[in-house]
């Protein structure tokens, strides 16, 4: 069985023709073969009418994660770069995702394998906040990070992607629009790409422009918008059977391809049935109330900046699943004698690739750590098992793991920001997707009481959990571990 190539939702303006061939047809040249759905969204975002000017002003893409959303997005990038020499601003909520796509194509732009174009490169600026590829034909791409920057200094832009759309406020996309420009090519668009929403995001701008192209079409009314979306069709999570497999394969086009049923039957297993829903199935529900209320003060947290090396001292680990179960973050803690606490991210990874590693990774450093609180309904019990395997394991000792209760979580949180009001705890200063998790997590109502929230807070949890294990433990091995 094969993933479905046509997506559910499928609206797009006419065209006469399309420059997708030949983006698909560069991509194949630099090593990458596009999928047919991906081909399928190229086509559309690159069709021409009759006077050869892009039909499509605004498009939406929403698709299951690890389906190829980035690889869709990379061609249109490069193509609107070598060919177009389009001014272009790709934006996403995360650091790591921004990263993450100016990477991939500073390796194609430097690829000695390619002189024809290495050599139109005119400029790469790799400095934190100010990556930018700037080509000889006037092609440019700038990055941002929509939760560190607003849209300034980005001027004269005429293709805007906006990855993880869902985290898309209204501010914001007042801030890019202002900067969205017509090229001298009549070029302007712009490209919302992501998954559905989930409880306590923003997604106001994303499920608007997803209704307004729905209703637009309904009525015959589409002229410059496109929408594609591999979903589950259903008006509650009560009618979706999320073990369905049929469904899986119907919503992910790249299942059976890149994406295994095998990862895909971990995800349901692990994911709850409304998070599964929504990751694996494209469901869409009902919009909720965000929360918006930032945690942490920036300048708060850049005041416990530290460039000092990592100290030794008693040592703790904090792990959290995210809501969606889609992640898992490692952070690390440190209590020295007489000195400053030290929190340190330590890895951020997909459940799709299991939790052996993690587990290994920690059983071979129970002699030397005080206590491991892990948190989150996604995943928590499977690692402690793998922990604690029968017979006894690594962490057999009493109260060497622990799983937070919200009272837990709510006290290690808030333990956190007053240890940041009295100056007791520091980070390395080169630790750029701690700090965002940070000041970028708002108040999640728990129980009477606050934790950290929001897509990104999981870092920030991870860290506040380990540290505030370290302060409760009554275990310290002799033997002291070295991490930062």
């Amino acid at each position: 069985m094969k993933g479905q190539q046509t997506p559910r939702i499928r609206i797009e303006p006419e065209r006469s023709g399309t420059d997708g061939t030949g983006a698909a047809m560069l991509m194949q040249a630099y090593g990458y073969t596009l999928d047919e759905w991906q081909r399928l969204v190229i086509d559309c975002w690159l069709g021409k009418d009759e006077a050869g000017q892009y039909t499509v002003t605004s498009a939406g893409l929403s698709v299951g994660r690890q389906n190829g959303k980035s690889e869709a997005l990379l061609a249109r990038c490069f193509y609107g770069l070598v060919v177009n020499g389009e001014k272009v601003l790709f934006s996403s909520h995360q650091v790591r995702s921004v990263k993450a796509m100016f990477r991939r194509l500073v390796n194609m732009f430097t690829d000695k394998k390619h002189p024809e174009i290495t050599k139109e490169v005119k400029q790469i600026r790799y400095g934190i906040g100010e990556e930018s590829i700037e080509l000889n034909n006037g092609g440019t791409i700038q990055f941002m990070s929509r939760s560190r920057q607003a849209a300034r200094g980005f001027d004269g832009i005429s293709l805007v992607i906006l990855d993880e759309a869902a985290e898309v406020t209204d501010e914001q996309i007042e801030a890019i629009m202002a900067v969205l420009s017509a090229s001298s090519t009549g070029i302007r668009q712009i490209i919302y790409a992501g998954t559905p929403p989930y409880t306590g995001c923003a997604g106001e701008v994303f499920r608007r422009f997803r209704q307004t192209c729905i209703v637009s079409a309904g009525k015959g009314e589409n002229k410059k918008n496109s929408w594609h979306e591999w979903s589950v069709a259903a008006d509650s999570l009560k009618d979706i059977d999320i073990a369905d497999k049929k469904l899986w394969y119907e919503a992910n086009p790249a299942l059976g391809y890149r994406l295994t049923e095998e990862f895909t039957e971990e995800e349901y297993k692990t994911l709850d049935a409304l998070g599964f829903a929504r990751e694996r199935l494209g469901y869409w529900d009902k919009p909720a109330e965000a929360v918006t209320e930032l945690a942490i003060d920036a300048e708060l947290w850049d005041s416990c900046r530290s460039e000092e090396p990592k100290p030794d001292g008693k040592t703790a680990y904090g792990v959290k699943f995210t809501p969606d179960g889609s992640e898992v973050v490692l952070a690390g803690a440190i209590i020295p004698t007489g000195a400053k606490a030290r929190i340190t991210l330590l890895a951020v990874e997909p459940t799709g690739n299991g939790l052996t590693w993690l587990a290994n990774w920690l059983n071979e450093r129970y002699k030397e750590a005080s206590v491991v609180v892990i948190d989150g309904k996604n995943g928590a019990d499977v690692l402690i098992d793998k922990l604690k395997p029968a017979g006894g394991g690594a962490w057999a000792f009493k109260d060497s793991i622990i799983k937070p209760s919200a009272q837990n979580v709510i006290t290690a949180a808030q333990g956190l920001i007053n240890d940041l009001h009295e100056s007791a705890v520091t980070w390395y200063s080169g630790q750029d997707e701690l700090r965002e998790s940070a000041i970028t997590a708002t108040k999640r109502p728990i129980s009477g009481g606050w934790g950290f929230g929001g897509q990104t807070s999981a870092p920030i949890e991870a860290a506040s959990l380990a540290l505030w294990g370290c302060r409760i433990s009554k275990r310290n091995p002799k033997k002291q571990m070295r991490i930062g």
